[in-house]
């Protein structure tokens, strides 16, 4: 992969370099092309020239000026970025204290994270507990002087994991004088209150120079009880929630409340009271799930990082290179909730009315002493070292040695009941019936009475868990011109590199012993791997119009007593008719160890926070969003498995595109772009199980295909005739598995356009379309492989649009950025969500040379994207936030430099 001189996310800012006696160097001076940057896509240094692959760069400037939240806020926008990724400001995940993106739509762990570079350790839980992933929640800007995304196959160059691109984040490698950045800012409809605080400075002492930066920032949470329309689950007729509930084990009928629920009826903000359900009555409130949900993260976190230069005699350079952080996450899905012998049979046998019986309570607020007391936190610790030397060769050769160490250890606590809330509800076990049924003497009214938080806390506690991952890595290299053709000189470059990667997931051993109320045991899981690696890369001017590109690597893995490697190879072309055009097309092969997660899981049971049966739904004749089976909680029991014998995935990548840039001040790009995965490795979805089950199972899919056969065995049912729960799903199996093959095709058009006026300022208006085409995705050899795109199917953005105009008149500077979503399926899957806007903007006054103050307005209309069929919390989750109009006021001002 070559440099590429795109200096916006939108479009490419530079021309390629001319020799002084070619004459189409003579350009008019005021239509010459702007320099450009050395950025991401090759190990070769080519100031000053295109290459055969796009590269966006997002400037630091750029992070304000666009009116992004943050780092990661600018990444999920690039319309690279079209998969669906679940983080922080999703909700219920795996990984709430993290974000991830996902290029082109093929998943978090096929996009390649570097610093300054460099490869970083990965964040230590796995995303959706099963694929590995960069956190880029926790990237300070402080000290970024550019983000560079080069999207494709880059394996040749990167090596594994760079099967849909690179992202690269550069640091600053020199600042004048000291900067203090702070910021405030928070939400226009409630919560989200957030400061941050950020001081960069730097020295030149000659020999020795050096950079630093410190960040510290704070933001509290939003909750969905701060807005209005999904304050309440019952706004659009559905159900209360089930905050006291005793009911018949046999017929599932609720057994009406001697009371009335009188005693509870001040819970939840007074909202609790009588719901005559079809199977009986029951006490609930549509605030109970509301109240407990954070759609943002709180956060607080401490950031520094660094850089020194010692220059020695003969061109020699000592470099060593840091970024340290600290991080504290809370977050809340839902309040704590009890069901009756819920790690037996789920019921129990009342001895005082001698019937089966399933008591279930949701604990509020009122009775925890705060919303607060049952968030889970998250405290990160990471650090990216790296210490080496640089310089000259002989001639034009350079080198470079390298050993950088990255780790990151993550402790979680997370609020539990204890084993102690059955007898406190139910009074003492006394026995066992002929079935293996608990048998104890309940009293309604301990099921119906409040509980005060005293009692609560004598029956809670925090278990932990202590996650860590690393990544440590030695590397030499050397680059430089190796002969003349007629075009120019050959620049080549060589790399070696030999590293060790590992992870380390302890649980708490309380776990599944009987300590916490409906918990099962969580192994200690650890892996580790070895990775050597050497690789090449020529870039040769065949003639003064034409380039050609070739790079080859080999990649060696060791691990779980197996050893796997793959050689991959790159090939592009740049062919330059005239001055202002570039023809350019390329070809990558590439390819992905399988993910330590996938190889070193151990089989592990827990259960989902909510599942849906689309089975007996379909039986039911209910619509997903009326269905009485849909997004139950607590969600169905699952085992899961890793595998050792997964095959390394194997990628190919093309593109083929054109820039056009007539004048400096207005340039042109098309790119079409292609990739394909075969032998990925994915770890099946429960939720597609359960989708293709009830396909399988009611005829909407072949019963005989293989995908039907594989579904149906993975979904273990009750019997039909069981006494509770019959025909309820059991378990879910799944595990990792090597597809078929995955693929995805699109196109890029981005242009910038800048004028200036004598009255009115400085203009620059740029624009970045990405269109995804098509997306196959084929399980097994001989399943359907037909295009998803424009069907329900398909989850990711169809397209993403980026637009911005840029106005400098005097001291200020201003801007508008929109964002267009293309459409998305509604939860019910019956129809659509239109294409969508969003428009931020900023502001800037530069009051001296010193000092500026920015006012930056995020979701600048305040809308707020719904789905008028879903069920609460009645928008997209995932696709869109609740968040609303936000805004920030910040304040530059530089002492010396």
């Amino acid at each position: 992969m070559q440099a590429q001189t795109a200096v916006t996310p939108s479009a490419q800012d530079a021309s390629p370099a001319r020799d002084p006696k070619d004459p189409r160097a003579a350009v008019d001076a005021k239509d010459a092309p702007l320099p450009s940057v050395l950025v991401t896509g090759s190990r070769i240094s080519r100031i000053n020239s295109e290459g055969p692959s796009p590269v966006t760069v997002i400037k630091a400037e750029d992070l304000d000026r666009l009116g992004y939240k943050n780092v990661s806020d600018a990444l999920s926008g690039l319309t690279e970025n079209t998969g669906f990724t679940q983080g922080e400001d999703f909700g219920n995940t795996f990984t709430p204290a993290a974000n991830a993106i996902s290029l082109r739509g093929l998943g978090p762990n096929h996009t390649l994270v570097l610093v300054n570079g460099r490869r970083v350790a990965d964040y230590p839980t796995a995303y959706e507990g099963s694929v590995n992933f960069v956190n880029i929640a926790n990237i300070p800007s402080a000290l970024i002087d550019r983000i560079e995304v080069l999207s494709g196959g880059a394996s040749s160059v990167y090596g594994s994991d760079a099967i849909a691109g690179v992202v690269n984040i550069v640091l600053k490698k020199r600042v004048e004088g000291v900067s203090v950045n702070l910021r405030a800012g928070g939400t226009q409809r409630g919560g989200g209150e957030n400061a941050r605080a950020q001081i960069t400075g730097g020295f030149d002492g000659g020999r020795l120079q050096g950079v630093w930066g410190i960040e510290v920032s704070g933001r509290e949470p939003i909750w969905s009880r701060q807005r209005d329309f999904m304050a309440d689950t019952t706004l659009s007729g559905a159900a209360p929630t089930v905050v006291f509930g005793r009911r018949n084990a046999t017929g599932g009928a609720y057994l009406t409340p001697s009371d009335g629920c009188a005693a509870a009826s001040g819970l939840f903000e007074g909202s609790v009271a009588p719901y005559q359900a079809r199977n009986g009555t029951y006490c609930g409130s549509g605030r109970a799930s509301p109240t407990y949900w954070t759609t943002q993260t709180g956060n607080r976190s401490a950031q520094a990082a660094g850089g020194l230069t010692w220059q020695l005699d003969g061109g020699l350079e000592l470099f060593a290179e840091g970024q340290f952080g600290w991080a504290r996450t809370e977050n809340n899905t839902r309040g704590p909730s009890w069901t009756s012998d819920a790690a037996g049979k789920g019921y129990f046998r009342n001895a005082a009315t001698n019937q089966l019986e399933i008591w279930t309570r949701r604990f509020a607020p009122e009775e925890l002493g705060g919303v607060d007391r049952f968030n889970r936190q998250w405290r990160d610790a990471t650090h990216n070292l790296a210490v080496g030397a640089r310089g000259e060769l002989t001639g034009s050769w350079t080198f470079e040695v390298a050993a950088n160490s990255s780790y990151y250890l993550n402790r979680t606590t997370t609020p539990r009941l204890t084993a102690g809330i059955e007898s406190l509800l139910l009074g003492p076990r006394i026995g066992t019936d002929a079935n293996g049924v608990a048998i104890y003497s309940a009293d309604p009214a301990r099921l119906f009475r409040p509980l005060t938080p005293q009692e609560i806390d004598s029956v809670s506690d925090r278990s932990w868990t202590r996650n860590a991952s690393w990544n440590q890595q030695l590397s030499a290299s050397a680059s430089g011109e190796w002969f003349q053709l007629p075009g120019g000189p050959v620049r080549a470059a060589v790399v070696a590199e030999a590293g060790t990667q590992g992870f380390r997931n302890e649980a708490d051993p309380r776990l599944g012993q009987g300590v916490f109320y409906n918990t099962s045991a969580s192994p200690t899981v650890r892996g580790t791997r070895e990775r050597l690696a050497l690789g090449g890369e020529l870039n040769a001017p065949i003639t003064r119009q034409l380039t050609a590109t070739v790079a080859a690597r080999h990649d060696r893995y060791e691990f779980a007593g197996r050893s796997d490697g793959s050689t991959t190879y790159n090939a592009g072309l740049e062919f330059r008719p005239l001055s202002t055009l570039l023809l350019r097309a390329q070809h990558a092969t590439s390819f992905r160890a399988p993910d330590m997660n996938y190889i070193f899981a151990q089989q592990t049971k827990g259960y989902y926070s909510s599942s849906t049966d689309y089975y007996r739904c379909a039986q039911a004749g209910q619509p997903l969003s009326q269905c009485d089976f849909a997004g139950v909680s607590p969600g169905f029991n699952y085992v899961r498995t890793g595998s050792s014998d997964l095959k390394s995935e194997r990628g190919r990548s093309w593109g083929l595109g054109a820039v056009w840039q007539p004048v400096s001040s207005f340039d042109l790009s098309v790119d079409l772009w292609k990739i394909a995965i075969r032998d990925l490795v994915t770890d099946l979805s429960a939720d597609g199980v359960l989708r293709t089950e009830a396909d399988c199972r009611t005829g909407v899919k072949d019963p005989q295909s293989p995908t039907c056969q594989d579904a149906v065995a993975r979904v273990r049912r009750n019997p039909l005739d069981a006494v509770v729960r019959p025909g309820e799903v059991a378990e879910i199996r799944v595990n990792p598995i090597n597809a078929a093959n995955e693929s995805t095709w699109g196109v890029d058009v981005g242009a910038r356009y800048r004028w200036t006026t004598a009255s009115w300022g400085r203009w620059t208006a740029d624009a970045k379309y990405t269109r995804v085409k098509s997306f196959k995705y084929q399980q097994f050899a001989g399943d359907d492989n037909r295009n998803l795109v424009g069907t329900p199917d398909f989850s990711d953005w169809p397209s993403k649009l980026n637009a911005s105009l840029s106005w400098e008149l005097g001291d200020w500077t201003h801007t508008l950025a929109a964002q267009r979503n293309g459409r998305i399926a509604r939860e019910e899957q019956d129809g659509w969500l239109g294409p969508y806007w969003n428009v931020n903007a900023s502001t800037a006054w530069q009051l001296d040379k010193r000092t500026r103050v920015s006012l930056i307005v995020n979701n600048l209309f305040d809308k707020i994207r719904r789905d008028p069929s879903a069920t609460w919390p009645y928008y997209p989750v995932g696709y869109y936030l609740p968040h609303g109009r936000q805004g920030w006021i910040e304040l530059d001002y530089r002492f010396g430099g």
